[in-house]
């Protein structure tokens, strides 16, 4: 938000202008009669205020029909995970035939490297950014140790800046061309959790793919949050949880992603009776023939008391539009930005990037004095109704979220960090 004069007024002027301003009373926002100022929903997202009718209505449905809400409920269970479809395949840009809501974000990337990590001799590496989320690096390594190869040989990490994590295209295109031809596969973030740094999906597939390798997507910090466009990334598989930007509640059900050229492809796989064709599950018969698409990789029956809270905020998300919903997101995220640069320069920096294309809704902040006074800062936001979150060993992470934040809460987080600046001058 180049120019822009970081003010109280201008905030409320934004905030007058806003056109998506309504969708914030569609969310329970903490605090009460006091609301918190809540820039987390890159950890956990809000509950909308929709989710408890979506879950009263399966109780019922429940307590009226018993097994034959399979059937006969307002939203039959059989075919529940089929209603998110096209919900889900709108939010992440994908062909409905190539999504599914099943699991959590850990099991299915470990479902689909069944399919996609298919290491030899030759080819027997997994690339991964330096830094990577804990869980990705444990998936990672067990899955290699699993197929009998080391990770001290076969995990190659590409390099990130020492000073801010990020990561260059010219890194990863280094480290290619340094180890593609022994690579299998690379697993990519869609957003860097810690520093928020976003990457173009298709340029990372098509880099990747240039060198024969697969390549995967961890989604959890990217869908809901970035206009993604995952059938034209071209992407051979992607998966991502649903409780931070998506709002499907603490431990929600994950999503997964399979380009559709593997709908139908005799790829191994680990089989479970949902992941059968519809049409002959029930016939009981020993042998497995998969659904073609992402369906074919679900195991179990639909848990629906877990999909009834993403089914309530992808038709929030339906209503808003991604597009509306990003270019607010650019807004937002500037301003809070602005004023970082305008009254905080000598006092804490992001590591984000300053480019809207590399970056989603997250800045990543650090205290210029140091680790200490930076979990000092973040205490005292959160002790004034400012809900951050701290990542080791450094950052603070504000991620003004589209739906439900609004330009005043940056002015009041801008606020607050000068007042404990001015308390530990």
């Amino acid at each position: 938000m180049s120019g822009v004069h970081f003010n109280q007024e201008t905030a409320l002027a934004l905030d007058a202008e806003d056109r998506l301003s309504g969708f914030r009373s569609q969310f329970y926002i903490p605090g009460g009669e006091t609301p918190q100022f809540y820039f987390c929903g890159n950890s956990l997202g809000l509950q909308p205020k929709a989710v408890r009718a979506a879950l009263e209505q399966e109780l019922q449905d429940w307590a009226a029909f018993g097994v034959e809400g399979h059937f006969h409920a307002k939203h039959p269970w059989m075919p529940y995970h089929t209603e998110l479809r096209e919900l889900l395949a709108t939010c992440v840009g994908a062909k409905p035939l190539e999504v599914v809501a099943m699991n959590s974000l850990t099991v299915n990337l470990h479902l689909l490297m069944v399919s996609f990590y298919r290491p030899t001799a030759e080819r027997p590496a997994i690339i991964l950014e330096q830094g990577a989320f804990p869980s990705d690096r444990y998936a990672v390594e067990s899955q290699i140790r699993f197929h009998g190869y080391n990770p001290d040989d076969c995990l190659i990490e590409v390099e990130a800046d020492p000073e801010t994590g990020i990561l260059s295209m010219e890194a990863l295109q280094d480290t290619l061309e340094r180890h593609g031809k022994r690579t299998a596969l690379v697993l990519w973030p869609g957003v860097q959790y810690r520093t928020g740094q976003a990457f173009d999906l298709q340029a990372v597939t098509a880099l990747a793919h240039r060198h024969g390798c697969r390549v995967g997507f961890d989604l959890a910090h990217a869908a809901g949050n970035l206009p993604l466009q995952l059938h034209d990334s071209n992407a051979d598989f992607a998966a991502w949880c649903s409780y931070k930007y998506l709002n499907a509640g603490p431990g929600a059900i994950a999503g997964a992603f399979v380009h559709e050229r593997h709908s139908n492809a005799e790829l191994p796989r680990f089989n479970g009776w949902w992941g059968n064709r519809q049409d002959i599950r029930f016939q009981m018969k020993p042998t497995f023939e998969n659904t073609p698409g992402a369906d074919g990789w679900q195991l179990s029956n639909p848990p629906i008391l877990a999909m009834a809270p993403l089914r309530a905020s992808l038709e929030i998300f339906e209503n808003a539009g991604m597009p509306a919903l990003r270019e607010k997101s650019v807004r937002l995220t500037a301003f809070l930005e602005a004023g970082i640069d305008q009254e905080l320069s000598a006092i804490i920096r992001s590591v984000t990037p300053k480019d809207a294309e590399q970056r989603g809704c997250q800045l990543s902040l650090q205290v210029l004095a140091g680790r200490n006074q930076g979990r000092s800062l973040f205490d005292y936001l959160g002790n004034n109704g400012v809900i951050a979150d701290w990542r080791e060993p450094d950052v603070i992470r504000l991620s003004p979220t589209p739906l439900y934040n609004r330009f005043s809460d940056c002015y009041h987080a801008v606020r607050l960090i000068k007042q404990w600046a001015e308390r530990h001058a």
